[in-house]
């Protein structure tokens, strides 16, 4: 695999006790481009998020993000990522603006007023930044998470099932912020169980299964249709 992508993982290996979660992964995130995982409940889509942004390490094999290996780079890296997992890591008696400032504190970041307007502009909830997140639809809180997440602007941005429980309208506006964000010199990695927002919403699809990466195609390429034969053929339906 030729390592020109901003995230690469080689020959990824982890179990957990006797259980093996995955069997060698290889996978390749160019800058600007979105790639969305797919894979059944349990294929390891969350492992592998992990252990790209950090938070677990390989027991073989390597994670490169920007060349840079992440058993090599220490707890710096994780400067280098956003990670939106299942809790949004948001404080619900805290409103948008303050729930930002506060990581913004975290990260050190020099004029955090502006760098948070920014932000809430392109999360879409400007007009919401003084309301408590408990106010906040299930889709305004996985907007704000991301916020959060490219708060500190990473170049690499991970996304572990954004759209669960969400709405059409609130999985549009989501759609819209993923496509603006990958368009940028970022590399998205996003999974998610719906096909059809995988199709639409990234520019390659990657299938997990046995442990591994079966299959990798541009998303413009595919239907669900094709997506939905390669699951049955790996036996990797949700």
């Amino acid at each position: 695999m030729a390592e020109t992508g901003l995230i690469v993982a080689r020959n990824v290996h982890k179990r957990y006790g006797r259980k093996r979660i995955l069997n060698g992964v290889e996978l390749m995130v160019p800058q600007g481009q979105v790639m969305a995982l797919l894979g059944a409940n349990g294929a390891g889509k969350s492992t592998l998020m992990r252990i790209i942004s950090g938070l677990a390490t390989p027991d073989r094999g390597d994670v490169m993000l920007g060349g840079v290996s992440t058993r090599k780079a220490g707890h710096e890296i994780r400067r280098y990522i956003g990670f939106v997992a299942h809790a949004p890591l948001l404080y619900d008696n805290l409103s948008a603006w303050d729930n930002l400032m506060f990581y913004a504190q975290l990260y050190d970041i020099q004029q955090p007023a502006l760098r948070i307007e920014a932000v809430l502009h392109a999360v879409e909830l400007w007009p919401r930044r003084q309301d408590v997140v408990r106010t906040y639809s299930r889709g305004m809180t996985q907007r704000l998470a991301i916020g959060r997440a490219i708060l500190h602007d990473p170049p690499v941005l991970l996304l572990d099932e954004p759209d669960t429980g969400l709405d059409p309208a609130s999985a549009e506006a989501l759609a819209r912020l993923i496509r603006t964000l990958g368009a940028s010199s970022r590399a998205i990695l996003l999974t998610t169980h719906n096909l059809e927002r995988a199709v639409t919403w990234a520019d390659s699809v990657s299938l997990l299964a046995d442990g591994k990466i079966v299959q990798t195609a541009d998303a413009a390429s595919l239907t669900t249709e094709t997506i939905q034969q390669w699951m049955v053929e790996t036996g990797s339906l949700p």
